[in-house]
């Protein structure tokens, strides 16, 4: 449930890690943004055609700087989105000023009051320690063998990363087992084996719900934009089979490359760990938070039968957690604010390319007739997960997920909504380096996993990953 960032993860390892902590180079960074300033003007100068709008050249502009940016991260992802926002209103407001508003008004859309619902439920589950009791309810029921015992890790990882944070899932799971792998040794089989498996499955069980991942709302809001709606279950039957089945294909891989020989495993620890409840908060706040997430999964996971839209139903946690003086002001500021942000900028920059059609412009130059339409769904995959190994997974589908509809409706056989959720999906595969996401910083922080150890996963999610993803989206649409 938080946006992807190499510059966020770089962070947390040097944060974690504090003889590896650097003084952050201003001016190196002040030099990538001038340089992507500077390339942005040049490559806009020559990509544009005679019959450019001054509209259509300036959010191509827009476009580009808003890629450099993101590439080299001279600013963090959170403040390009800010940047492109800013940007469309001041040079569009003299073009278009009856439609400016709508750049202002992605801060209000669906997508975003539903993030923010779910950023509550977080933050409640943190602040109970319900995440905590959970983690120690259900590993006791695992029994003891090894492998089962990563398995149910993984799983419960999974389950999490679907209404938190994936960075702090990862954090409090490798914070739970610390005790094994100090008993095991830094280059016990299990011990790779959980540090690797358990990032990997935060990142991957985010594809259960458009809360789980920003990709995922981004995906849920353009194709709102062209009146296409998804509902919360909808993208659960879409979503948690394919995190179940690369859960489980990963499990077995890591069993394999590992031969975990160990049979048994203590598990005393879980119950002599101390749960880190608020001092504050009560055994009837605790009970409370229960029954507010319950009847917020209960509407979101019904609203295509109550006709509640899933954006109203956040209404439950923002209101309820409040007023039960379980969130207070203090929690508000700990919010991820800064994933809003990028999706609100991101939701922008989508609506300036497809409404100044230069999705159309670049689809212009591709001849769609000469691809297959399902080699094509995998081509988009497969760009995905590179895309986002590279920046973060939020500015690829912000990016990709544009075209993709433009794709779409140049071939109005096909299922609209097949390349962009297939976008999204897939941009939640890219594992390979230790910065490619938060969790994976996490697991590497911990000095006992090389960036080599990231490999595997890496490998094995970004080519089967994206692969099954293609060929489960378009099952779905044909059912």
């Amino acid at each position: 449930m938080q946006s992807d960032s190499r510059r966020y993860a770089t962070k947390i390892i040097n944060k974690l890690n504090k003889n590896l902590v650097k003084q952050v180079n201003w001016k190196s960074r002040s030099l990538q943004f001038v340089l992507s300033f500077l390339i942005a003007l040049g490559l806009s100068y020559v990509i544009k055609e005679p019959s450019f709008t001054e509209g259509q050249t300036s959010v191509l502009f827009i476009l580009i700087f808003a890629v450099g940016l993101w590439v080299t991260e001279a600013i963090p992802p959170f403040a390009v989105g800010i940047l492109i926002i800013g940007a469309l209103v001041f040079t569009m407001s003299n073009l278009e000023s009856e439609n400016v508003k709508q750049y202002v008004q992605t801060w209000s859309d669906s997508v975003i009051w539903l993030f923010l619902g779910g950023f509550f439920i977080a933050q409640a589950m943190q602040k109970t320690a319900l995440d905590q009791s959970l983690l120690k309810f259900i590993v006791p029921k695992l029994g003891e063998k090894s492998k089962y015992i990563l398995l149910g890790l993984m799983l419960i990882t999974a389950f999490l990363s679907m209404l938190m944070s994936n960075t702090a899932t990862t954090a409090m799971m490798i914070a739970s087992i610390t005790p094994i792998t100090l008993s095991l040794g830094k280059e016990a089989p299990l011990t790779k084996a959980l540090l690797i498996g358990i990032p990997t499955a935060a990142a991957i069980g985010g594809m259960g719900t458009i809360i789980g991942s920003a990709p995922n709302a981004i995906a849920v809001g353009a194709l709102d934009g062209i009146g296409i709606r998804i509902s919360f279950m909808e993208w659960m039957l879409i979503g948690i089979p394919v995190a179940l089945i690369l859960i489980f294909g990963f499990w077995y891989g890591l069993l394999k490359k590992y031969k975990i020989k160990r049979k048994s495993l203590d598990l005393s620890f879980l119950q002599k760990t101390k749960q880190n409840t608020d001092a504050n908060i009560t055994t009837s706040q605790v009970r409370v938070t229960v029954i507010i997430i319950v009847a917020s999964l209960i509407f979101w996971l019904s609203s295509q039968w109550t006709g509640i839209p899933v954006a109203a139903v956040s209404g439950i946690p923002i209101v309820g957690l409040t007023m039960f003086g379980i969130l207070d002001a203090d929690d508000m500021r700990k919010l991820p604010w800064d994933t809003l942000m990028l999706v609100a900028g991101g939701l922008a920059l989508g609506i300036a390319v497809q409404q100044q059609g230069l999705t159309d412009y670049f689809i212009s130059f591709i001849n769609i007739k000469d691809f297959n339409f399902y080699l094509l769904a995998i081509i988009f995959a497969l760009i995905s997960v590179v895309f986002s190994n590279i920046m973060s997974n939020t500015a690829t589908t912000t990016i990709m997920i544009p075209l993709a509809i433009s794709f779409a409706a140049l071939i109005p056989e096909q299922s609209p909504k097949i390349i962009p959720l297939i976008i999204a999906l897939s941009a939640s595969c890219a594992l390979l380096l230790p910065v490619s996401t938060p969790p994976n910083a996490i697991a590497h922080s911990t000095g006992k996993l090389d960036q080599k150890d990231f490999r595997f996963g890496g490998i094995f999610i970004g080519i089967i990953g994206p692969i099954l993803v293609s060929l489960w989206v378009i099952l779905v649409e044909f059912i």
